[in-house]
C-alpha cells in the first residue's frame, strides 16, 4: 500500500495538516472495499480529490470513473442523466439513452453536491444503493448495475434532514464512511505553501518570473479568513501573478486583492442563512401580532383617560367611538367589550355606568320586526333578545347560516360563533 505522502504527491494534494492527512488515510483504508463514502467539507476545500483516490486504489480502477455535479443539472432532467430514458419518455426524447449508472457499471460514480438532489431522485438513488436496481425514465423494466458510489456535499446534512430536504435513510446509506476535509483557515501552516505552489504554476503557465511575498505579506496571507478556501487562494495567486509587475509582493499590495477583512472575522451571527429561511407567513404573523399589541395599548390608554372624566354622558359617547374605532362595526363585539372591560372599571372608580341600551345598536336590530310582539312590561335582557332573533332567523331560513347572517346584518363568522356560544 502506498504511503500517505506518496498518494498526496500523486494526486497533487499540498499540505501537512493532521486533519488533511487523516482524511487521505481514511480514503486509502476504505478504497479496497465497496463501502459507500460521503466526503464533507466547505466549498473549495478540494473534495474532488478523495473520490479519485478511492477509485484508483480500488479493484474497480480499470472500470469507468464518472463525476456528476448534481447541483448543475436541472431538476427536470437529472433522472434522465443518472438513470437514462426510453424513446418518447418525454418531449425531446427522440432516442433511448443510457444513464450514468448504466454506463459506469463495474466502476465508480462521484456524486458531487449530492445535497442538491431532488427528493424524487433521492428515492431512486436509495434503491440503487440498497439492491443495485434502477428503472429508466419511461420504462417499466428493472435493470441491474454494479457501481461504487462516492458522494460529496458542503451542505449541513442534519439541517437538511430536519428541513425535509434530504432523506435520512439515504444519508445513512451514503455515509457508511464519512471523510471530512478541513477548511483552509484551519490549515494555517499550509496556506503559504499552497500560495507558493500556485504562484509557481502560474509563472510557468504565463511564462513570467514567480512572485514571492514579503514577511508581512505572508503573515497577512496566513491570518486572513479564507471563506472560499483553496479555490479563493488560487484565484488570488493568479490575479497577483498576472496583474503585478513587481515580483516581490508587499502586505499593502496583497491587501488590495483580499476582500474586506472585517467581513471574514469570526461572526457573532452564525445563523445568517437561517434568517433568510424565514417564511413569509411568519413575517405576516409577526406584523399582525405587533399591530394587535399596538391596538391593545391604545385601548388601555384611552379607556383609562375616559374613565377619569366626571361626565358620564361624555364617557358614554367617547367610549362608543373608541370601541368602534378598534373593533369596527361589529356591534356584538362592541357590546361585549363594554360589558366586560369598560363598565366594571367605571364601577370600580365610582363612575355612573352607562345603560346597555346605548350599545344595543337599534339600527341593526330594529330593521327586523316579526309577527310576535313583545309587551312593554316584559323585560328581556340583551342576551335573550339576541338569542331569540338568531333562532327565528335560522328557522326562517331553514338553518342556512349565510342567509340568516345577511338578514341579521352580521358576518357569517360572527353568527357561527354565536351559534356555538348559545349551543344552538
Amino acid at each position: 500500500m502506498e504511503s500517505i505522502q506518496a498518494i498526496k504527491q500523486r494526486f497533487g494534494i499540498i499540505g501537512n495538516d493532521l486533519k488533511l492527512n487523516r482524511a487521505v488515510e481514511k480514503a486509502i483504508q476504505v478504497a479496497p472495499t465497496d463501502i459507500s463514502v460521503l466526503v464533507t467539507g466547505e466549498s473549495g476545500v478540494g473534495k474532488e480529490s478523495i473520490p479519485k483516490i478511492v477509485h484508483s486504489l480500488s479493484h474497480r480502477k480499470h472500470g469507468k470513473y464518472i463525476a456528476v455535479n448534481c447541483g448543475a443539472i436541472p431538476e427536470g432532467t437529472i433522472d434522465s442523466e443518472l438513470f437514462g430514458h426510453e424513446k418518447g419518455a418525454f418531449t425531446g426524447a427522440t432516442s433511448t439513452r443510457s444513464g450514468y449508472f448504466e454506463v459506469a457499471d463495474g466502476g465508480t460514480i462521484f456524486l458531487d453536491e449530492v445535497g442538491e438532489l431532488p427528493l424524487t431522485t433521492q428515492v431512486r438513488l436509495l434503491r440503487v444503493l440498497e439492491n443495485g436496481e434502477f428503472i429508466k425514465v419511461g420504462s417499466s423494466k428493472v435493470q441491474k448495475t454494479d457501481v461504487r458510489i462516492v458522494a460529496a456535499t458542503n451542505v449541513n446534512m442534519f439541517a437538511a434532514i430536519k428541513k425535509e430536504k434530504f432523506r435520512e435513510d439515504l444519508y445513512y446509506r451514503l455515509s457508511t464512511v464519512e471523510i471530512l476535509l478541513p477548511a483552509l483557515r484551519e490549515r494555517k501552516e499550509d496556506i503559504h505553501l499552497l500560495f507558493r505552489k500556485f504562484a509557481s504554476d502560474f509563472a510557468i503557465k504565463y511564462k513570467m518570473p514567480t512572485i514571492r511575498l514579503t514577511e508581512d505579506a505572508a503573515s497577512l496571507l496566513i491570518q486572513y479568513k479564507w471563506s472560499g478556501n483553496i479555490r479563493q487562494l488560487r484565484n488570488v495567486a493568479e490575479q497577483v501573478s498576472v496583474l503585478e509587475q513587481e515580483r516581490v509582493i508587499s502586505a499593502v499590495t496583497l491587501h488590495g486583492y483580499l476582500p474586506d477583512m472585517g467581513a471574514n472575522l469570526p461572526a457573532v451571527i452564525s445563523d445568517e442563512k437561517a434568517q433568510s429561511d424565514f417564511s413569509n407567513e411568519r413575517e405576516i404573523l409577526y406584523k399582525v401580532l405587533f399591530d394587535m399589541k399596538s391596538d391593545l395599548n391604545d385601548l388601555k390608554k384611552l379607556t383609562m383617560e375616559l374613565m377619569k372624566k366626571d361626565d358620564s354622558q361624555q364617557v358614554q359617547k367617547e367610549n362608543e367611538n373608541l370601541i368602534q374605532k378598534i373593533y369596527g362595526e361589529d356591534t356584538e363585539v362592541q357590546q361585549a367589550v363594554y360589558k366586560e372591560e369598560v363598565a366594571p372599571q367605571q364601577k370600580l372608580l365610582g363612575i355612573a355606568p352607562v345603560t346597555e341600551t346605548v350599545y344595543e345598536a337599534p339600527q341593526e336590530i330594529d330593521k327586523y320586526h316579526f309577527a310576535e310582539e313583545i309587551e312593554e312590561e316584559e323585560t328581556l335582557s340583551l342576551h335573550d333578545k339576541e338569542l331569540e332573533l338568531i333562532k327565528k332567523s335560522l328557522e326562517r331560513h331553514r338553518g342556512k347560516r349565510k342567509a340568516a347572517a345577511e338578514e341579521l346584518g352580521i358576518s357569517e363568522r360572527t353568527l357561527y360563533r354565536k351559534i356555538k356560544q348559545f349551543d344552538l
